[in-house]
C-alpha cells in the first residue's frame, strides 16, 4: 500500500477516541465522525455524571446517623424534639451544574488529546456504504446536518455506536416526572418520592444514591434479589444495607406500566398493585445503537438482540469492518470498549495484538458499599465451567474497618485447588474499585494465594484482608495436601 491507511471511526466513545488515539500514533489518517460530543453516554450521559453524583450521595452518607459510633456529633438547632430536621440537606440544581459541567469538560479534554494525537473529528452521523471497492476500501456517508453530507473513504471502519436505554412502549419516559437515566440531570429539585424500576447496576446505584440524598425510594426488582447478574453473596449484602436505610426494595414485581397523573406518577405492576411516587427513574437496560447505519446491507451479522457479532480481535463478518463497545454487547463497560477498539487497531495495522480476554475484566458496581469483581465469579464456580476454591471473609473482622465503621461488606477469592492460581476475587467495601487492582494484578500475572500471602500489607489496612483470605486458602490446601 503506498497511501497512507485510512481509517474511520464511527462513534467517539471509549471504543472510538481510545482506538483513534492508537490509530493516530500508528500513523494512519484517522476521522473520528461523532454525533453528541467525544466520551460518548460514558462521559456525557452515563458512567462520569453518575459517578459524580454518587460522589456526592456517598458524602451524604458520611454525615449518616452511624457516626454516632465514631463519636460524631452534629449539632442541630432544632428546637422541636418531634420533628429534628435533616441537618445536611443537598441542592441538587447546584450538584446537576457540577455534574454537566464536568461530563462537558471531560469531554473537551478527550476532543483535545484525540486532536494532538493528529486524528480529524467530524460532527455528524455516520452510516456504512454497502459496497467494498477493488482495492477493499469502502465509503462512509456523513450527514452533517442541514441536509449536508460528506463522503470519505476508508480502508478499514470501526462502528463504536454504543447504546442507549430501554425503552418500554407502556413507560414512555416524558424528561420531566418519568425519566431515563440519562435525563436525571436536568432536575432542579430533589425528587421526593422516587420509584426506581429495574434493579440491575444502573438501578441499584440509582436506587442507593437518591436514598443518600434524601429521597425516599422504591425499587422495583423484577427477580428474587437486586442485582441478579452480581457475586449472590454480595447482591445479598447491599439489599440488606437498603433496606436497613429504609429503601422500600419490591423483588419479584414487574412494572406493566408508568403513567403520569398531574405532578405524581403511577407506576401499575403485572400482579395489579399501583404505587405512586412523585418521580419514576426506568433502568431497564439498553440496546445497541445498531439501526439504521447500512450495517446489515453492508452484510455485517448482527444478533437477534440487534448487537453485532465481532470475533477476539473485535473483527465483524465483513472484512475490514470492525465494532467496539456496546454495540457488540460484550461487557457493557468503557474499559471493555476501549480494549476492544485498540485490539481493533492493533490488528488492522499490523501490530502485535493479543486477543480479548475477558478473565481478566474487573467491574465496579458504584453503590455504598461498592461492588468490585475481577476474573471467574461465583456462577462460573456454581456451574461448573471452572474447578475453584473460595474463601470468603467479612470485613467486620478487620481491625482498620472496626476503627473506621465499616459493618458491611467482605472479600472472597477463588482460588484453583491444585496450584492455589487466584482465578477471581470479591471484594465488597467502601472504595472496592481501588482494593480490587491487587487482586486483577494477581488474576492477571497468574499469582498464587501462597504469593499474595506472602506479601507484606500496612497494618491496619482494608487489603489486610486481601492477604488474610489469601493465607485461610493456601493453609487449607497444604493441610489438603498433607
Amino acid at each position: 500500500m503506498g497511501h497512507v491507511t485510512r481509517i474511520v471511526i464511527i462513534g467517539g466513545g471509549p471504543g472510538g477516541y481510545e482506538a483513534a488515539l492508537v490509530a493516530a500514533q500508528l500513523g494512519a489518517e484517522v476521522t473520528v465522525v461523532d454525533r453528541d460530543g467525544l466520551g460518548g453516554a460514558s462521559v456525557l450521559t452515563d458512567c462520569v455524571p453518575s459517578k459524580t453524583l454518587i460522589a456526592t450521595a456517598e458524602v451524604m452518607t458520611n454525615f449518616d446517623s452511624s457516626y454516632e459510633e465514631l463519636g460524631i456529633i452534629v449539632e442541630d438547632g432544632t428546637p422541636d424534639p418531634d420533628n429534628p430536621a435533616r441537618v445536611v440537606g443537598v441542592d441538587l440544581g447546584r450538584v446537576n451544574r457540577r455534574v454537566k459541567r464536568l461530563a462537558l469538560a471531560q469531554s473537551h479534554d478527550i476532543t483535545a488529546a484525540v486532536t494532538r494525537a493528529g486524528a480529524r473529528v467530524l460532527r455528524g452521523r455516520g452510516r456504512l456504504e454497502p459496497h467494498q471497492a477493488s482495492d477493499g476500501s469502502r465509503q462512509v456517508v456523513v450527514e452533517t446536518g442541514e441536509g449536508g453530507e460528506q463522503r470519505l473513504t476508508a480502508d478499514a471502519v470501526l462502528v463504536a455506536t454504543g447504546g442507549k436505554p430501554r425503552e418500554l412502549a407502556d413507560a414512555l419516559p416524558d424528561g420531566e416526572r418519568i425519566l431515563n437515566w440519562t435525563q436525571v440531570y436536568d432536575l432542579e429539585e430533589q425528587p421526593e418520592e422516587l420509584i426506581v424500576v429495574g434493579s440491575g447496576v444502573t438501578g441499584a446505584e440509582f436506587a442507593g444514591a437518591y436514598q443518600a440524598l434524601g429521597s425516599r425510594v422504591t425499587l422495583v426488582s423484577s427477580r428474587d434479589r437486586v442485582l441478579p447478574g452480581e457475586d449472590p453473596d454480595a447482591a445479598v449484602v447491599l439489599e440488606e444495607v437498603f433496606r436497613r436505610r429504609g429503601m422500600n426494595v419490591l423483588s419479584r414485581s414487574r412494572a406493566a406500566s408508568v403513567k403520569r397523573v398531574g405532578d405524581r406518577v403511577e407506576v401499575t405492576l403485572s400482579d395489579g398493585r399501583v404505587i405512586t411516587g412523585s418521580h419514576c427513574l426506568m433502568a431497564v437496560g439498553a440496546v445497541p445503537n445498531t439501526a439504521g447505519i447500512g450495517l446489515e446491507e453492508a452484510g455485517v451479522r448482527l444478533r437477534e438482540s440487534g448487537h453485532i457479532r465481532t470475533d477476539r480481535v473485535s473483527r465483524t463478518s465483513v472484512p475490514g469492518v470492525y465494532a467496539a463497545g456496546d454495540c457488540t454487547g460484550v461487557f457493557a463497560l468503557a474499559s471493555v470498549a476501549a480494549m476492544q477498539g485498540r485490539i481493533a487497531m492493533y490488528h488492522f495495522l499490523g501490530e502485535t495484538v493479543a486477543p480479548l480476554d475477558l478473565k481478566t475484566v474487573s467491574a465496579n458496581v458504584f453503590t455504598d458499599p461498592e461492588i468490585a469483581t475481577v476474573g471467574y465469579s461465583q456462577a462460573d464456580v456454581d456451574s461448573g465451567r471452572i474447578d475453584a476454591r473460595a474463601v470468603k471473609l467479612p470485613l467486620l473482622r478487620n481491625p482498620r474497618a472496626k476503627m473506621q465503621g465499616i459493618r458491611d461488606g467482605f472479600v472472597k477469592l477463588f482460588c484453583r485447588p491444585g496450584t492455589g492460581i487466584v482465578v477471581g476475587g470479591v471484594v465488597v467495601a467502601p472504595r472496592a474499585s481501588e482494593l480490587i487492582h491487587p487482586i486483577s494484578i494477581a488474576v492477571d500475572n497468574n499469582l498464587t494465594v501462597e504469593q499474595i500471602a506472602n506479601t507484606f500489607t500496612v497494618y491496619p489496612s482494608l487489603s489486610g484482608s486481601i492477604a488474610e483470605v489469601a493465607r485461610q486458602l493456601h493453609t487449607r490446601k497444604t493441610a489438603e495436601e498433607g
